[in-house]
Formats: C-alpha cells, sequence, structure tokens
C-alpha cells in the first residue's frame, strides 16, 4: 500500500488485523523518535477518562490525557507545538515539539497562556526496540503516513481519527472504517 519508511514525525496508523491488541487496536501513534536504537512515540486517539489536574495538582486546568502507549505508563509525557513558550523542547517534526520546562509549562498553563490546543499530555508512550517497529511493518501491522496534519495534529486528532485515516487510506481500507470495534460482539 505504501512504501514510507517510520521517522520522526510520520504516523503509524494500526492495521485493521490488530484488533486483538488491547493498546494498539485502531490506534494512531506520532513517531516521536526513530533511530537504530529504537523507536518512540505517542497514540493520539486513545484519551483517558481523567484529565491533567486529576494527575498534577498544581495544574488548575482540566486539560485532557491520553494513553500514549503501553510504556511507562506511569509516567507523564507532552507534546506540544509552543517552543517559543517552553524551553528545553526537542522537535520531532513539522512544527510539533516533545517535553521541555515542566515547571514553566505549568505556569504558562494556569496563566491561560497554553490552551489545550498547544499541547497534549500522556501516559505512557509506545516504544519498538532495535528493528522491533521494522518487524512489525514487515508483517503488515501497520501502515506508515505522512502527517499532512503537521503542527495541527494536536486538536485534530479524536476518538474517531482511526476511522478517518482508514478512509484516507481508500481501497479495502473503506470497508473498515466501518467494522465494529471488536467483530466478535457483532
Amino acid at each position: 500500500m505504501t512504501s514510507l519508511k517510520p521517522k520522526k514525525g510520520k504516523l503509524l496508523i494500526a492495521e485493521p488485523s490488530l484488533t486483538g491488541d488491547v493498546s494498539f487496536n485502531r490506534s494512531v501513534v506520532l513517531i516521536a523518535e526513530h533511530n537504530e536504537e529504537g523507536s518512540v512515540g505517542f497514540i493520539l486517539n486513545k484519551p483517558l477518562d481523567y484529565d491533567i489536574s486529576d494527575l498534577v495538582n498544581e495544574i488548575l486546568v482540566p486539560f485532557p490525557v491520553f494513553n500514549g502507549g503501553p510504556v511507562e505508563q506511569d509516567n507523564l509525557y507532552f507534546i506540544h507545538k509552543v517552543p517559543h513558550l517552553i524551553n528545553e523542547s526537542v522537535e520531532i517534526s513539522d512544527g510539533i515539539f516533545w517535553g521541555g520546562d515542566f515547571d514553566a509549562t505549568i505556569s504558562l498553563i494556569n496563566r491561560g497562556i497554553i490552551t489545550p490546543k498547544d499541547i497534549r499530555f500522556f501516559l505512557g508512550y509506545s516504544g519498538w526496540s532495535s528493528l522491533q517497529l521494522d518487524q512489525e511493518l514487515d508483517s503488515k501491522s501497520w501502515i506508515v503516513v505522512k502527517n499532512h496534519s503537521e503542527s495541527e495534529i494536536i486538536e485534530k486528532s479524536s476518538n474517531s481519527f482511526w476511522k478517518e485515516k482508514m478512509m484516507e487510506l481508500g481501497g479495502d481500507y473503506l470497508l473498515w472504517s466501518n467494522a465494529p470495534e471488536n467483530p466478535s460482539l457483532n
């Protein structure tokens, strides 16, 4: 279908065949790092049932928190598009940045300078050891696509994001876009 290789800033779309995988079923993952040592990404479309103020007492504003992946789910991570406000952030690509000065971020959120359109919080991340992601791509578990939304991905990705990506892929994927999440319940 696609010949794109994994790279920082690209998206991984879970193949419909991953229906039995609790972590990655219907996931869209932003690749934050990809090199010879492995890959790191964040699931964009799996919101959790609580917000950042439930996790960080100093944050007074209820920003949503997402399940970033099955690795280190007791750690908080964030991506954003405001590196001019958050020092020490690392560019992923196309205006999307990872991490930075967390104390300054808390203050900027509480003062209303950073909004949910600017930042996304995750518990955990998605990680692959060296060549593991390549093996999963070879076994057709993932499709690599360009992030056409660039920095706007923070506000565009939602619960229906996987379905939208299936529809964009077209062809046989259109059929999967309307399939029930758990076909055994059909």
